[in-house]
């Protein structure tokens, strides 16, 4: 399935993202708690998404896609608290945020279908 290989090729991308996040707040003291949620969180999306490919069902592929989902929005809450507290620029928070919606509606939009199914 096609929207499959976008979301999982997306998420590696935003996992990586991440990663260079992090990185750089390492640089700018940002407190290790903060770091270590965003870190766990934002890269979680991915490694659910290539859990689910070989769930052992339908449900357990759902539920899969349903953590997945879970942790996009916890990540958009990291985000906001980055920026907030003044760890993120603008720029970066916005762009990271819309990379975040964009997978967001991305496994609504699966989970929704599968559901239906």
């Amino acid at each position: 399935m096609e929207q499959d290989r976008v979301l999982q090729r997306k998420s590696l991308t935003y996992a990586k993202r991440i990663i260079g996040l992090y990185q750089n707040l390492q640089k700018r003291d940002c407190p290790y708690v903060l770091l270590k949620q965003i870190l766990r969180s934002g890269t979680s999306i991915g490694a659910n998404i290539a859990e689910a490919r070989f769930a052992s069902s339908r449900k357990d592929f759902l539920n899969k896609l349903y953590i997945a989902l879970k942790e996009c929005s916890e990540t958009q809450y990291w985000l906001q608290l980055l920026s907030e507290s003044g760890f993120l620029t603008a720029t970066e928070y916005s762009s990271m945020q819309a990379d975040a919606d964009e997978l967001l509606k991305l496994l609504v939009a699966i989970t929704k279908t599968i559901k239906a199914q």
